[in-house]
């Protein structure tokens, strides 16, 4: 009997590790993970389908197709087709809508038959279609479409479309269809609204509703006539009264995008819940959940959410809360119930979350959510994979999160149950994740939508996550005590920074060339070299790992000419912002060993150029050196002519001469006379056009905003005004900083100081710049430079979210001459169970001197921003002040993130430069609570 029982469990324990030996793998280095920017930005992607021969296609929702080659990176609109995008309640109101095109998916044997299927909105009649599309040498053939299936769809009220699709080895296709139920008057419960006229608001009607596709994964079986059948064991039978065959699972609220196990054929999607931020009586707190259908089954919504919590029969006409829904047989009784009055017991949720911590979940965290995508790792899916993930991940669920930025790794048992799970490339933000699929080179590939809602941004885009499971390259790095200086030169070398991700043992040659004679070596990895001879030289350092790869930098070093030393001083003024309208006094600094001396006349002002600009908050400070290199004044720091060589325009436009299109100068010759050119053409900008300019039509360019396109234009119809030589400033004086008409002022002003030395014999000049740069009294939270227990949050703004009892984030840096007190733009949200908390302002360290600090900020529902009319002009044009009007036109940031207000914090005075921190503090705080988002800071001068 010991025997047999000890047989017993050997067997078992072989075939546990046979099909699950992930389990037993060691986890991998995140550090081995490289996440790869493919393609962006993008205008509201939803879905994406993968081609032969390395294409992506990407589905955006206003109808537009792109086609990324990945072999050549480039991308381009292949298609577009009409759809509906709006709603218009009853009322007569219109507004934007999650519709659109929603899903796209190639046929498993595209290479031979080059089907494409599309599910979108008809732009026609009220209801959402399957289609199939011809699509050769990457265009969709014109009147090749075919309608497989309909799905009834109401356009009054908001939301919920589903549209994700995906195959299983039967060659089945599977299709989520959101619920198309209003959840506006539950306070974010089960919408059960059985009153007449509510049916938009009582998803008995929909997800519960057996006869009814809303609200459901559907299973259907493509034929090639362009028809389908339904393939067994979905959950009605064909010829079963009151029910669709074509549902697989049923019962869901906004089920996302699908994926299929290869191994199991067990599917899973993500699926965004309802908005309770705490249970009642009449049901258990919101939900997200990412679901697991091993069969065809009922999944519990609108009666059930999560691992099975009952919501009560709430009467929405007498405001009665009825008895809890039984597991056994649910009843739908509603009258818009078309289907089965009795249901089948649900399923509960694979894995499921609200917003607050979650107990069982608790590596989920918390904040905001949206469960979107799922993918399953198998290697031997791929065929010879260039770059494989390691076993660890066989098998293995990838689940990701929209307004959390994760992606996580689940373990799963013999039995496809759930074991653990631990979060993959921790380092990565993957907000606003709104697909992933594994591309059939063995890569994941991430969609993110972007954070702004309803319109393309510059965070929309396509990533892949790739995995190094090979020897990694060390990284050379070398720092020189001196680049140039008078001779003998001595240098100490340095390549102790250089590194290994493997931790191998580096070995360190360094080489020192004179023009192209090599004139010394060394070893180790530091080295001493002196300079006797006049000239150009180049040091190499050459770094190799124990296994032979190596990485080699170089830098140039001048013997015989010392750089000057520049500088340029603002003086009696605030050395990190602004104040508009003040006059400064500045001085330039010129030094140099050989040429003297600015102050002493040996080096004349004529030689120095000093140039100060105002710069628009368009531009990163990275770009404004290089635009220091730009001739024509009026472009430098133009932020139109920074738009046009971001798109596509010099691919058609040419400044003078004629190109595919006509020059900019010959477009500003014909408009000149126009007055409404600007917004005309900006518009054309935006929507394309043809027929002015010949037959070839200009593309549309729906991810440009009106002020973009109009800045691209503004600066188009200047091109043939008189430019503007630009002139050096005196070397010293006073300097009014007056914001350019036509700029809002959130830019700063540039100070730059630059000189090129006389040279000397045999080697050549060297030129040296100075920049410094004041910027409009303002800091993004997000921008911080060090920060602990803190996330930037994208969607459906961005944001940071304070954690725990105690976190903070750093500017570095931060003069506060001047300055009396900041505004804080904040938020406290009880959907993601908020704790509320103080926000202090501390000098030098989280513990340093306290500066000023906000009394504690509750979580609040209450609108307590001063209304626009009862602003002074000033306060108007603050730009907290204008984010925090944005932030209240899109609802959805303050729905999630709670309501925006301003908190002013008056500060001590301070005249030194310091290291400025944020720390929010509350002790009740759970270590995983969020307490607080920070949205803006805002610096006020003393008046």
């Amino acid at each position: 009997m010991k025997n047999s029982t000890l047989i017993k469990a050997l067997a078992f324990n072989l075939l546990f590790f046979s099909t699950n030996h992930s389990c037993f793998a060691q986890l991998p280095d995140p550090q081995r993970f490289t996440v790869r920017e493919m393609t962006g930005p993008l205008d509201e992607p939803m879905e994406m389908t993968f081609l032969p021969e390395g294409k992506v296609l990407i589905a955006e929702r206003k109808g537009i197709i792109k086609l990324l080659d990945t072999k050549t990176n480039e991308t381009s609109e292949v298609a577009q087709i009409k759809v509906n995008t709006k709603y218009k309640n009853k009322q007569g109101v219109e507004r934007e809508a999650e519709e659109g095109l929603m899903g796209i998916v190639a046929d498993p044997d595209f290479a031979n038959n080059h089907w494409l299927y599309l599910y979108y909105s008809d732009p026609e009649k009220p209801r959402h279609i399957l289609t199939r599309w011809d699509f050769v040498d990457d265009q969709l053939v014109d009147g090749s479409e075919k309608i497989l299936l309909e799905v009834n769809a109401q356009r009054f009220e908001c939301c919920h479309t589903g549209g994700g699709m995906a195959w299983d080895k039967s060659g089945n296709l599977y299709l989520t269809v959101g619920n198309n139920t209003s959840n506006g008057n539950s306070e974010g419960y089960a919408p059960l609204d059985e009153r007449p006229g509510q049916e938009f608001w009582d998803d008995q009607r929909g997800a519960g509703n057996t006869n009814d596709l809303r609200g459901s994964v559907l299973r259907i079986k493509p034929l090639p006539d362009g028809t389908y059948r339904i393939p067994e064991g979905n959950l009605f039978p064909p010829d079963m009264p009151k029910t669709r065959p074509e549902i697989y699972a049923k019962g869901a609220r906004n089920p996302w995008r699908p994926t299929i196990d290869s191994k199991t054929g067990y599917l899973y999607w993500g699926e965004v819940g309802p908005d309770a931020s705490h249970a009642s009586d009449r049901g258990p707190v919101g939900y997200d959940e990412f679901n697991q259908a091993k069969k065809a089954g009922f999944f519990g919504w609108p009666y059930f959410a999560g691992p099975n919590e009952a919501y009560a029969d709430y009467d929405f006409e007498t405001k009665t809360i009825g008895p809890k829904f039984s597991l056994v047989k649910p009843i739908n009784d509603s009258p818009n119930n078309t289907g089965l009055r009795e249901l089948p017991s649900p399923t509960p949720a694979f894995i499921w979350y609200p917003y607050g911590l979650s107990d069982t979940f608790p590596q989920l965290g918390v904040s905001g959510r949206s469960a979107t995508g799922v993918a399953v790792y198998h290697k031997s899916d791929f065929v010879s994979p260039a770059r494989p993930w390691p076993d660890y991940y066989e098998g293995k669920l990838m689940i990701g999160e929209f307004m959390r930025g994760w992606i996580m790794a689940v373990t799963l048992d013999q039995n496809s149950d759930y074991v653990s799970m631990e979060r993959i490339v921790p380092d990565y933000n993957f907000s606003s994740l709104i697909d992933m699929e594994y591309g059939p080179d063995g890569d994941l590939y991430v969609l993110l939508y972007g954070s702004g809602w309803f319109r393309g941004t510059e965070t929309s885009r396509l990533v892949r996550v790739e995995y190094n499971s090979g020897n990694r390259n060390p990284q050379a790095k070398i720092d020189v005590s001196k680049k140039s200086g008078s001779i003998p030169l001595k240098i100490k070398a340095d390549g102790s920074a250089s590194t290994d991700a493997d931790k191998d043992k580096l070995t360190y040659n360094w080489q020192l060339f004179l023009k192209d004679k090599l004139v010394n070596t060394a070893s180790g990895n530091n080295a001493d070299f002196e300079l006797a001879k006049v000239g150009e030289y180049t040091l190499k350092l050459k770094v190799t790992d124990e296994n032979g790869d190596s990485d080699q930098v170089e830098t140039k070093i001048i013997a015989g000419n010392e750089a000057p030393v520049v500088d340029f001083l603002i003086e009696n003024s605030n050395q990190t912002f602004y104040k508009k309208d003040k006059s400064i006094p500045y001085e330039v600094i010129v030094n140099d060993r050989e040429d003297g001396n600015l102050d002493f006349a040996e080096i004349q002002p004529s030689q120095v150029s000093v140039n100060i600009d105002y710069v628009p908050e368009s531009f990163d400070r990275a770009e404004i050196a290089s635009n220091y290199a730009i001739t024509d004044r009026n472009a430098r720091f133009n932020s139109g002519f920074r738009l046009i060589g971001q798109n596509d325009c010099s691919l058609c436009h040419a400044k003078i001469e004629k190109s595919i299109g006509p020059s900019f100068a010959a477009i500003a010759e014909k408009y000149k006379n126009e007055p409404q050119a600007v917004q005309n053409l900006a518009a054309k900008v935006i929507n394309g056009g043809e027929g002015v300019w010949g037959d070839h039509a200009m593309s549309a360019h729906p991810q440009l905003s009106n002020s973009q396109a109009e800045a691209m234009v503004s600066y188009i119809l200047s091109v043939t005004e008189n430019e503007i030589i630009p002139k050096s400033l005196p070397v010293s004086g006073t300097y009014n900083l007056n914001v350019p008409a036509g700029e809002n002022g959130f830019g700063g002003f540039a100070f730059r100081i630059a000189y090129t030395d006389q040279g000397a014999k045999k080697v050549p000049a060297i030129f040296q710049e100075k920049i410094r740069y004041l910027s409009y009294p303002y800091l993004q939270p997000w921008k911080w430079d060090s920060n602990k227990g803190t996330e930037y949050v994208i969607s459906p703004l961005e944001c940071v979210s304070f954690t725990g009892k105690k976190s903070w984030i750093k500017f570095s840096d931060i003069d506060l001459t001047g300055i009396s007190s900041l505004d804080l733009l904040v938020q406290a949200s009880k959907k993601t169970a908020n704790a509320g908390g103080i926000i202090e302002i501390r000098a030098g360290s989280p513990d340093g001197e306290l500066l000023g600090k906000t009394g504690f900020l509750e979580v609040e529902d209450v609108d307590r921003s001063v209304k626009k009319d009862q602003l002074d002009t000033k306060e108007k044009q603050k730009k907290i002040r204008k984010y925090q009007e944005f932030r209240f036109t899109q609802q959805a940031a303050e729905y999630f993130l709670g309501l925006s207000r301003l908190e002013n914090v008056s500060l001590e005075k301070h005249t030194e430069p310091v290291d400025l921190y944020f720390v929010c503090l509350n002790p009740e705080a759970a270590d995983n609570q969020i307490t607080l988002y920070l949205s803006g800071i805002e610096f006020n001068f003393e008046k």
